[in-house]
């Protein structure tokens, strides 16, 4: 699919908090162990803002696997893959897939999964200590809005436009958190 086609089925677009996020997240939580019932899996956790109560969210439910370390990652990805996930980029010690992106446009429900080794969780501290700061999670809601009028097709520059706050709050949660995640 060519890039432009691309954001023409798939704009960034933000929706009132749904906790059929959290039902999603749970059955797909449920497939994903039994998927990976043959490696060695340290904490499965569902991230990103609809992980957080009451703020805008793209309709969009991430999960982040942490493999233990030693564990074979690619085989793991191929595992997921098996439950329809497509790989979008692999890196060392992160692979990314999706699920629910299709010829017509977004499926009734949307997967994005993180596969890292156990610690590689940012998403985690950010996600907990937005949950634990409503002012602070309202204010990256609105970051969100004005973003998504900015950048509606373009997700790379949506994403860059939050990394700064996104990095900002995730150093204070780790300081706050020392090791809560490891």
């Amino acid at each position: 699919m060519s890039p432009e086609k691309f954001r023409e089925l798939f704009p960034i677009f933000l929706v009132k908090h749904d906790d059929n996020w959290d039902t999603q997240y749970t059955a797909m939580e449920k497939a994903l162990k039994k998927t990976l019932r043959a490696f060695a899996v340290a904490r499965i956790s569902h991230v990103g803002s609809t992980a957080i109560p009451g703020i805008l969210a793209k309709n969009i439910v991430d999960i982040m696997a942490e493999l233990a370390p030693g564990e074979d990652m690619e085989r793991a990805a191929e595992a997921i893959e098996s439950l329809g996930f497509v790989r979008k980029y692999t890196e060392p010690g992160r692979i990314f897939l999706r699920l629910g992106y299709t010829e017509e446009g977004f499926a009734k429900e949307v997967f994005h999964l993180h596969l890292r080794y156990r610690g590689d969780c940012d998403e985690l501290y950010f996600r907990d200590y937005l949950r634990e700061n409503p002012a602070l999670a309202s204010e990256y809601e609105a970051l969100k809005q004005q973003l998504w009028r900015q950048y509606e097709h373009d997700r790379d520059a949506y994403t860059e436009g939050k990394t700064a706050f996104i990095r900002k709050w995730t150093k204070a949660a780790k300081v706050e958190y020392a090791g809560r995640y490891h």
